[in-house]
């Protein structure tokens, strides 16, 4: 088990309130349990969004393209503590100015690892500033682009398993963060083909 692996998630009920913790590998193993995330969006005053691609030793859902970074706060962690320490750890970049855009829930089973996704997810915008250094970890990102929002939003939907099952809800979230309402989750232990990957939207 990696280190990462071995950190602690706080495990929340639908609403989002704190009911206890436990590791990341027992959080996604089936039928996963619900934790608290956080994906990072980073936006450059252009509107374009930043992707990474997903290192190829990454235990869920590898190489494929997701938001520009996620994680886990440690349980009693703030999201702008947490998600500023992985922007670090993955991208070399931040602290950045981050918004909160939105909240939702969703279920996605990895058909390659048969690990679990099942998270109370914060999505978080942050302000890039043209210039500031991008250092990627390699063990964490395979490659980095920018794209415009609506036009991933469009390749989302044509090629859907070229991206991160959660990416769909995270552009959803960013481009309309009016709705600050949680998805519904797909209930735990659907199988992957009847539960489509990008639940909840995302």
């Amino acid at each position: 088990m990696s280190d990462r692996e071995a950190h602690l998630v706080e495990l929340v009920d639908d609403g989002g309130r704190p009911c206890g913790e436990t590791t990341v590998a027992a959080a996604h193993q089936p039928p996963g349990q619900l934790h608290r995330a956080f994906s990072v969006m980073l936006v450059d005053p252009d509107g374009q969004v930043l992707l990474q691609r997903r290192a190829a030793v990454k235990t869920r859902f590898p190489l494929r393209w997701a938001n520009s970074c996620c994680g886990h706060p440690l349980p009693g962690e703030s999201l702008d503590e947490a998600a500023n320490r992985r922007l670090r750890e993955e991208l070399g970049a931040g602290p950045v100015e981050l918004t909160e855009v939105g909240v939702y829930v969703y279920y996605a089973e990895d058909p390659a690892s048969g690990r679990v996704e099942f998270e109370y997810d914060h999505v978080l915008r942050g302000e890039f500033r043209p210039g500031a250094p991008l250092l990627p970890d390699p063990a964490e990102v395979a490659e980095l682009r920018w794209a415009d929002p609506a036009a991933l939003a469009a390749d989302l939907e044509a090629d859907p398993r070229a991206y991160s099952p959660w990416l769909g809800g995270v552009v959803n979230c960013l481009l309309r963060p009016a709705d600050p309402a949680p998805s519904a989750a797909v209930p735990s232990g659907v199988p992957t083909d009847d539960a489509p990957e990008r639940s909840g939207g995302r």
